[in-house]
């Protein structure tokens, strides 16, 4: 006696519009170290962007330090900005971005070029003490060097692992 089987096989696809967020990664050290360098980046560009003009008082004042202050802090910040939305939002770049030499290499440049441009700053305001935008940009240049030691944090944990990532 034999029987007949019929198979009938139903794919069902679905799509969804929901943004899924990987809130998580702003629980991990890497995580907070971007926000933090994405909020005191934007805290910098502010103080210099609102301050800078070529003349203070009838006096002109040397921008080209400024500008590399002001190019270094905007370069860096849009970049981490990118890394930290593209965590956020895959999964799988939070798992593998920070385990490639790119991570390294971009902490590394950056916590050097803004610690030279924090201090280009620094020795540019000396003498222009008791000026209106004095305060506002020697602000700017103690928060760029701040972030500039987050960055060489940054630095340490992305070394260890790349290493411990055995690639």
């Amino acid at each position: 006696m034999s029987h007949s089987v019929t198979i009938t096989r139903t794919t069902t696809t679905t799509t969804s519009t929901a943004i899924i967020l990987n809130t998580g990664y702003l629980k991990t050290a890497s995580g907070l170290l971007k926000l933090a360098q994405t909020i005191l980046g934007a805290v910098c560009i502010g103080l210099v962007g609102a301050n800078i003009n070529t003349r203070y008082g009838g006096i002109l004042i040397n921008l080209t330090e400024v500008l590399f202050f002001l190019l270094m802090v905007t370069a860096f910040f849009i970049t981490t900005f990118c890394l930290l939305v593209s965590s956020l939002m895959s999964f799988v770049t939070a798992s593998m971005i920070h385990k490639t030499v790119f991570e390294v290499m971009y902490h590394v440049v950056a916590f050097a070029l803004l610690l030279a441009a924090g201090i280009v700053l620094l020795i540019e305001l000396k003498d222009h003490e008791g000026r209106q935008y004095y305060n506002a940009c020697l602000a700017a240049a103690i928060i760029g060097l701040v972030n500039s030691a987050l960055y060489l944090l940054s630095t340490i944990f992305a070394v260890r692992t790349y290493k411990g990532a055995g690639l």
